[in-house]
């Protein structure tokens, strides 16, 4: 997508929200006090990791900017999360976005969401174990493990018999529930050559099915987590001269820890240095992408995310259709929770500058470009 076309779009999105929080305004003064003037809610995880930073931001300057009050608010644990969820409720909010820590957590707090009438969006983290959950807005995260499996299947060339190569696997946080779709869709590809001897996992971390992809997860999405269990693997599993060749890594912080590691121990970026996947194009992974310390990354252009989840707020305010292309996938344990997926996109050292840079992303600068 081009930065102009961005740009426009972005105009056009606010735009279409001033309007509808003008006519909201108007209904306000005439439907006593159901709700707080224009409010949005906006709960998010951690400010300190920088992908929630981004989205929470972008989407919040979108609301404001057409004219939306907003709460926008950034949790380091469940207990907080779920605290400044119930504050923001009783602030009669038009519409509550949320991000989930934990997605299992929230019943009881969205039960009380529902009470009041307010709508609530699940932003790219699905909530579980819940009826009170209107939509969900995500990008195809099946397809953004997929695509990590199949980058690792063309780079060693296993379709053509190559191999055998030693193999890590990781898995994000137990409770992302995203977590188990980036592992799904990365394991349907790579366990066929797994069964067949041709990847070799030689701390035997090697989940037997997709359900029993949490035996290798790593909680909090943790940088300094990772790290320590690649360490604990290479001294483990690694001696004699046996080099690891491949590590999945279903994200850039995941994978900014292994690489860390991988550093410690010696290796040197190279012909020899092993295939590394992530996903979410943060600024240090994609320099490590830059420097051959990363072999790629899956971009999910968040700010498309936040224009989608400003569109569906848009909708709801003004009593209208909430767009969704997906209503069979997302099951939250209570109900298939009607959904919105956007595509995401690999990128390599090769294509950064025109699909990161080009887009207005990053800066050249800001890349060293």
């Amino acid at each position: 997508m081009s930065k102009n076309f961005r740009v426009l779009a972005s105009v056009a999105i606010a735009a279409s929200l001033a309007a509808t929080s003008a006519c909201s305004n108007t209904r306000d003064e005439e439907a006593s006090s159901a709700s707080t003037s224009n409010l949005i809610g906006i709960a998010m995880p951690q400010k300190s990791l920088e992908r929630w930073n981004k989205d929470g931001s972008h989407l919040d300057e979108i609301l404001k900017k057409a004219g939306y009050e907003t709460s926008l608010q950034h949790a380091d644990s469940v207990e907080q999360q779920i605290t400044q969820i119930q504050n923001m409720i009783n602030q009669n909010p038009k519409v509550l976005v949320v991000a989930s820590i934990d997605g299992t957590a929230l019943a009881p707090a969205l039960e009380k969401a529902a009470e009041k009438k307010v709508k609530v969006i699940a932003y790219d983290r699905l909530i579980n174990s819940t009826p009170n959950v209107d939509f969900y807005a995500t990008f195809d995260n099946y397809l953004v493990g997929k695509l990590q499996g199949q980058f690792i299947e063309e780079k060693l060339g296993l379709k053509d018999g190559k191999g055998p190569f030693n193999l890590e696997a990781f898995a994000g946080s137990a409770d992302d529930n995203n977590a188990k779709f980036f592992f799904s869709g990365a394991w349907d590809v790579l366990k066929p050559y797994i069964d067949s001897g041709k990847l070799v996992i030689p701390s035997g971390k090697k989940p037997a099915t997709n359900e029993q992809w949490t035996t290798v997860s790593v909680q909090g999405w943790k940088t300094e987590t990772a790290q320590s269990e690649m360490d604990n693997r290479l001294n483990s599993f690694y001696t004699g001269g046996k080099k690891v060749n491949v590590v999945l890594s279903p994200n850039d912080s995941l994978a900014l820890g292994i690489a860390q590691s991988l550093e410690s121990k010696g290796y040197k970026p190279g012909a020899d240095y092993p295939i590394i996947t992530g996903q979410d194009a943060d600024l240090a992974n994609t320099k490590n992408v830059l420097a051959d310390k990363q072999s790629m990354t899956v971009w999910k252009d968040t700010r498309t995310l936040g224009d989608q989840v400003a569109k569906m707020i848009d909708a709801i305010v003004k009593g209208g259709t909430v767009e969704v292309n997906d209503e069979k996938t997302y099951n939250n344990g209570v109900k298939v929770v009607p959904s919105f997926l956007l595509p995401p996109v690999v990128v390599t050292k090769d294509d950064v500058k025109t699909k990161l840079v080009d887009s207005g992303f990053y800066t050249a600068d800001k890349l060293g470009l």
